[in-house]
């Protein structure tokens, strides 16, 4: 039978939802009324600058520096929540103790507390004042108002998504996979890299884009810890909302523009080294 037999026979299988017909034009229609008329709307906004003002609007020295911060600092927590918020799930699915879901409720709580909570908290903690900066002060290590102050609060505010993301599919995984291995001569180390991430690696990469685009974005846990000094520590949604506060529609969905494009180049070629991932596994 031809593959595009197939296919159809596939699309008209019985399903509790209507049939693939009206559920795909219910799709777009929410689709376009969500995402694609806004996007559209900043578009159209932006390309009333002018090719010449739009670059030199979207690609000034202020602007470029503030992409590198948010891009930058971003990637640096999604990788430092990819590493931890592994652990943390690890911990979660294979170990039973006393307060394991009190443990699991504090991984959702950057879900539920207002951001801006968040970033009054980590600048009380880590200025030279504070409970964790008065110690790092004497070393000669600056945390508020510094790039690592703004890592820090994106690996706050990213840590569920990574939790979230490997939790079920290790739980799906089972102790089984990982005695089979042992039974087979494997170390831990073995197992680990040939069992383990190779199963729960797109679930991983999962959590790594998700948390990596909350913190492009994220504006509330990183104001009042990154100081906002214009060309060091101001970030790019910051320079959207000065450009709004001065009445510089423009300017600032131009500078949202290369945000957007970066933001989806960066989770599509994410998205495609999953699908290359699963491919893989499929094999």
């Amino acid at each position: 039978m031809s593959a595009p037999t197939l296919a159809s026979r596939r699309w008209r299988q019985p399903s509790v939802l209507p049939g693939f017909g009206l559920s795909f034009g219910f799709t777009l229609a929410w689709l376009t009324l969500i995402v694609l008329i806004p996007l559209a709307t900043i578009f159209l906004k932006a390309a009333g600058l002018g090719w010449s003002e739009f670059l030199a609007v979207g690609f000034s020295p202020r602007a470029m520096a503030a992409y590198r911060l948010s891009f930058g600092t971003a990637a640096m927590a999604g990788l430092v929540n990819a590493v931890f918020g592994l652990l943390v799930a690890w911990v979660l699915v294979r170990y039973d103790f006393p307060g394991k879901q009190v443990v699991s409720a504090l991984v959702d709580l950057p879900f539920a507390l207002p951001t801006a909570v968040a970033g009054i908290a980590l600048t009380a903690l880590y200025t030279p004042e504070g409970w964790i900066g008065q110690f790092l002060e004497p070393l000669g290590i600056k945390v508020a108002f510094t790039w690592i102050g703004i890592s820090i609060a994106l690996v706050f505010i990213g840590l569920p998504f990574v939790v979230r993301s490997v939790e079920p599919v290790l739980a799906d995984l089972g102790r089984e996979v990982e005695e089979a291995a042992a039974t087979l001569g494997a170390t831990r180390w073995q197992t680990f890299r040939h069992v383990i991430f190779p199963a729960i690696g797109p679930a991983l990469l999962t959590g790594f884009a998700l948390a990596f685009a909350r913190g492009v974005g994220e504006y509330g846990s990183v104001i009042f810890i990154s100081g906002n000094m214009p060309g060091r520590t101001e970030i790019a949604p910051l320079l959207i909302v000065t450009q709004l506060e001065q009445y510089a529609y423009a300017g600032a969905t131009a500078i949202a523009v290369v945000m957007m494009l970066a933001s989806f180049a960066v989770l599509l070629l994410i998205n495609l080294i999953q699908a290359a991932s699963r491919r893989r596994m499929g094999a």
